[in-house]
Formats: structure tokens, sequence, C-alpha cells
């Protein structure tokens, strides 16, 4: 007489209520002393006995898969809770409406398990058309950590996206460069503004938003030792910017830059309003540039300043952001002679290739440097 399998042991069962074939294999004990059992289930045999293979084959090869209710709506909600910490608040803020926006109104829905290439082309290819290159890059960048934190805590096999290239987008709105002409006039209009000096110093000096927005008066020398052995001009030093952390942008963005006359005769005009008009509450901050509470400025608000100021030019304000200030600084050095070299320094970037990418359409090769040159350009 045959003896019967046990329960625990594994096999082949109908299941009355689900109406489907359930196939199970038992893999031992568990540490805790349960047994392990492995199911598959399908309508058929064959289909439950070839789910089962897929779930032992799996389990082989270490991947405890999630249940197929996975979404990938909760995976993108999992990566916003806990794969954005200790990053920069605006970075965060960035990414959450990306993936609110974009990902999950598109694919949330969708199971995990069940996504795949041609859903995330398709989805990438849509965007593509209403949004630019680096859009649609940034959005493929974003599902991609998502599924790839899913698959690192066993929510599902592999990461499709990253079998999906980024499709061409729709053509950006270019930087631009505001002529010598024109930065003259934005100079004038911003006469008796309060960021005056802020656009002064952005312009003659090219460093980037958030360094200004973070700038101290510690950092800032307005004499120098011209009598020095070597002369040491007046400067201001860019070591800090608004990122987390407060680092600059890249090791080589730390960097000390000579003031133009320009900027320092503006400056002393700053410093002397600011204790003026709020006493001692910039110092608690130190803030070359800063709010009416003496804390720093918002960027949203930097912009409409700017704005604000243009409007009184012939320039359309709603077509200039803060940013091309520094690409203004580029490209009037680029005019003025001065060598790709010396504009990768004076500008912070890592190499000269990242500023002829950036900037490709400001540079030209020539020849001199960068406060002497200002002074040169803008005189007093």
């Amino acid at each position: 007489m045959t003896k019967r399998r046990s329960r625990g042991d594994g096999g082949l069962h109908w299941d009355d209520k689900r109406q489907r074939w359930i196939a199970t294999a038992s893999l031992g004990f568990a540490p805790d002393g349960k047994r392990i059992i492995k199911r598959g289930s399908g309508k058929t045999k064959t289909e439950a006995k070839a789910k089962l293979k897929e779930v032992l084959r799996d389990y082989e090869d270490g991947l405890t898969i999630a249940p197929g209710e996975s979404t990938v709506a909760q995976a993108a909600n999992d990566w916003l809770t806990y794969g954005l910490s200790g990053l920069d608040p605006s970075t965060v803020a960035t990414n959450t409406i990306l993936v609110k926006t974009h990902i999950i109104p598109a694919l949330g829905k969708r199971k995990l398990r069940d996504l795949s290439a041609q859903d995330v082309d398709k989805w990438l290819a849509g965007k593509a058309k209403t949004h630019s290159t680096s859009t649609v890059a940034r959005l493929h960048s974003c599902l991609n950590r998502i599924i790839k934190r899913a698959m690192a805590r066993d929510k599902v096999r592999r990461n499709v996206v990253e079998l999906c290239r980024v499709p061409q987008g729709k053509e950006g709105r270019p930087s631009k460069a505001l002529t010598m002409t024109q930065a003259e006039e934005v100079l004038k209009a911003a006469e008796g503004k309060n960021l005056y000096a802020y656009i002064v110093v952005s312009l003659l000096t090219g460093a980037r938003t958030e360094e200004l927005r973070a700038l101290r008066w510690d950092h800032v020398d307005l004499v120098g030792d011209l009598d020095g052995i070597p002369p040491i001009p007046p400067y201001v030093a860019v070591w800090r910017s608004i990122r987390n952390g407060g680092d600059t942008k890249t090791r080589k963005s730390r960097r000390t830059l000579a003031l133009p006359k320009r900027c320092v005769d503006v400056m002393i005009e700053q410093q002397e309003a600011q204790q003026k008009e709020q006493g001692d509450a910039w110092s608690e901050h130190g803030l070359v540039f800063a709010s009416a509470a003496g804390t720093e400025l918002d960027a949203a608000n930097v912009r409409r300043a700017l704005r604000r100021v243009i409007k009184h030019t012939s320039l359309n304000p709603s077509e200039w952001t803060p940013r091309e200030l520094r690409h203004s600084f580029v490209s009037l050095l680029s005019d003025a002679g001065t060598p790709l070299e010396d504009i990768s320094r004076l500008v912070g970037h890592s190499s000269t290739a990242v500023t002829e990418l950036v900037y490709r359409k400001q540079i030209r090769p020539v020849l001199q440097k960068g406060a002497v040159v200002m002074d040169q350009i803008f005189k007093s």
C-alpha cells in the first residue's frame, strides 16, 4: 500500500475556493522552526507546475519576490519617503514634483512585476513630445532609481528601466548672454534697487546664484593689501553655497576671486546701507545679500527682483533669469580676449570641457584675466 504524502512534503491539489490548481514544494525549515513552503498556482496543472518552478528558481537565486500586488505607485512613494534622505531640500522637492506629476499618474497603477520595457519606452516617448530632453532624462532617472530600490528590496526581479534609452525631447529654452550694451542697460536700470549690488557682483564675477546667496561678509575683503608681497587685491572667497552642507557645487568651485573696482564700490555701499537700514539684524547671519530679516534670499525672490529691473530696459523680463548674468560674464570675458582656461577657473568649472559644453555659444578663443578685464569693460 502506497504511503500518503504528508501535507508539508509538497504536491499538486485543486483549490475549490480559488478554483485553481496549487503546486507546492517543501524546502526544509526556517531558523524559527517553521517549514518553508513555496507555492505556484494556475488554471491547469501544467500552469501551476510552471509557476512553482519560477518561484523555486527565484528562491534559489536569492530573490524572495513580494506579492504581485506591489505597484509602481507604492515603490515610488517608498522612494520618496526613504530614498531621498540627506539630499538638498530643493532636490527632494524637485524629485517629488516629478514623481507625483509624471510617474504616478501614468504608471502608478501598474504592478511592478508587470511593468515592461515597452511600457517605459511608450511613456518616455509621450513625455518627449511635450518636455525637453533634460526633463525626460530626469524622469527616466527617477523611475530608474525607484525600480532599482524596489529590486534591492525584492519587490521585483529586474529593472526594466535600465533597458530603455532617453528619447530626444523638445528643444529647451537656450541660455542667453547680455551684450555689452544690454549689460550696461541692465546695470543702469538696477541702480537704486534692492538687488543692485547683487546684480553688479553676479555680472562682474560670474558667481553662481546659490554662491552669492550664501556669501558672508567674513569671506569678503574690500581693501586687500596692495603693498604686500605679492600684492593682494580686494577679493571675495567663494567657499560656500546654498546646498546641502553648505558646500560649493564641485571641489574646483571653491575659489577666491579678485573684485573689479565697480564691485568694490557697490559692496561698500551695500554694507553701509545694510548697517543703516537693519542695524545689527543682518550681522547675526553675516550675509552680504540678505532679506529684510537678515536671512538668506530665496531663489524665486531673486528671479522676480531681476525681472522687475529688466522691466525698465528694452529686454523681455520673462526671458531672463539670474543664471544668465553668469552666462553674460563668460560671454563678455570671451569677447574681451580672455582664454578659455582662465574663464573656466573664474567660473569654478571642473574643466574647460564643462565650460565649452555649457557656454559653447559664448566662447571665443582669446587672452587676459577676470577682474582686470572687467575693470576695462566697466569703467567707473
